[in-house]
């Protein structure tokens, strides 16, 4: 298990968990011991996604950076968005959806690192989105004040609803019966079966990040030090703790046996992991927390014990290759492909080159400029038969 966290100074932080209790007095206790950093991007870090392989990163830079986590090494770099990266979800091992501010959505495949699909999906930026646990539907929230649903099946737009205003984070329930959108400081919970409000939630701080801990609680946290439970059926607060010493700006849960979990990071630079009670009016209490002296911004936890059972979108799901929905382009963008450096480096060592790449990359430019002097000296020969059918 490792923690994996992002911050203003372009670093990747990689922490090793050990989840082995440590007697401290009633109080359970991990353990953190420092992995690696790397200096991932050339601007901030604005995104982080896992899944049981690879952690994926977004950028300011406009670029996706993917992490080989079996191996620590960086396995190379997703350039077809013009805009910073502002949301990445992995849906199992196989399919990973990018959104960013040039308001493009991407379906890449996570096993060959190329674009299966680009759709202009909002007319701003987009701001959020989430995947249906089924893999059929996802959710997309932009500057253009909409909320879109997908088909991912078809690859297509569903449904637009005008929400008046612009919501910067959408999430599904775990079982996908309901949904959250967020516009600043409020919730709005929507129901799948209906696609109404059902209820609303009012934080008192602008609210960064949200979870939820089962079908009907939602971990929420803002600009602020605390961090608080809502009930989204009664939409009561079930508890509030602080968590940190300066505001919270990404959370993220996980579940393994006999522990449920919540990660939180924040601007103090502290990223700390708190063991959840079955009863989630009782606070959660600390099991381990670590000072990475940074200005977190986001937050994923690498689980290489836990197998992924969502492979990759039901089988219809393979996107064809045109869609109504595509960029006006139409064409392939040369970021379509990963874009593997001819320096790679392991996140915790100095950069060694691959030499594999290096000559794929001269070999590659090698015909291109064959193909060049053919052309020239084919040019030169009718140029020649030009002047000699003049002479005579």
């Amino acid at each position: 298990m490792e923690l994996v966290a992002g911050c203003y100074e372009q670093v990747l932080f990689g922490f090793a968990v050990h989840p082995e209790s440590e007697a401290c007095g009633d109080r359970e206790q991990w353990t953190l011991a420092a992995d690696f950093t790397h200096h991932a991007h050339t601007a901030s870090l604005s995104a982080v996604a896992v899944n049981s392989r690879f952690v994926v990163t977004g950028s300011k830079d406009e670029t996706i950076h993917i992490y080989d986590m079996k191996k620590k090494i960086e396995h190379g770099a997703l350039v077809h968005h013009s805009g910073t990266i502002t949301c990445l979800k992995f849906y199992g091992n196989r399919h990973l959806i990018s959104g960013a501010e040039d308001g493009l959505i991407c379906i890449w495949d996570a096993k060959k690192w190329e674009c299966l699909r680009s759709i202009k999906a909002h007319k701003g930026q987009v701001t959020f989105l989430s995947i249906h646990p089924s893999g059929k539907l996802a959710l997309s929230v932009g500057t253009d004040k909409t909320l879109r649903t997908w088909n991912l099946v078809e690859g297509r737009s569903a449904f637009i609803k005008n929400i008046k205003q612009n919501a910067h984070i959408v999430e599904w329930s775990p079982r996908g019966e309901q949904y959250v959108v967020i516009i600043q400081n409020k919730i709005d919970i929507y129901q799948l079966d209906t696609a109404s409000i059902s209820g609303t939630i009012t934080n008192e701080k602008r609210i960064s990040s949200v979870k939820f801990l089962s079908e009907s609680v939602l971990a929420v946290a803002g600009d602020e030090e605390v961090i608080r439970f809502f009930d989204c059926d009664s939409l009561m607060c079930l508890c509030e703790f602080k968590a940190h010493e300066n505001r919270v700006k990404d959370m993220f849960s996980f579940e393994i046996p006999e522990q449920h979990v919540i990660v939180t990071a924040s601007s103090d630079g502290f990223i700390k992991m708190w063991k959840l009670e079955q009863d989630k009016k009782v606070p959660p209490s600390l099991l381990c927390e670590v000072d990475t002296k940074a200005r977190l911004t986001c937050l994923g936890v690498w689980l290489d014990k836990v197998p992924d059972t969502k492979e990759s979108f039901p089988p219809a799901a393979e996107p064809s290759p045109v869609s109504k929905e595509q960029s006006k382009t139409g064409k392939k963008e040369p970021g379509d492909t990963v874009h593997k450096e001819e320096k790679q480096s392991k996140p915790n060592t100095k950069k060694r080159s691959l030499a594999g790449d290096s000559k794929k990359a001269t070999k590659e430019s090698g015909l291109v400029s064959t193909r060049k002097r053919k052309m020239v000296e084919m040019l030169e020969k009718k140029r020649k038969k030009k002047k000699i059918k003049i002479m005579q």
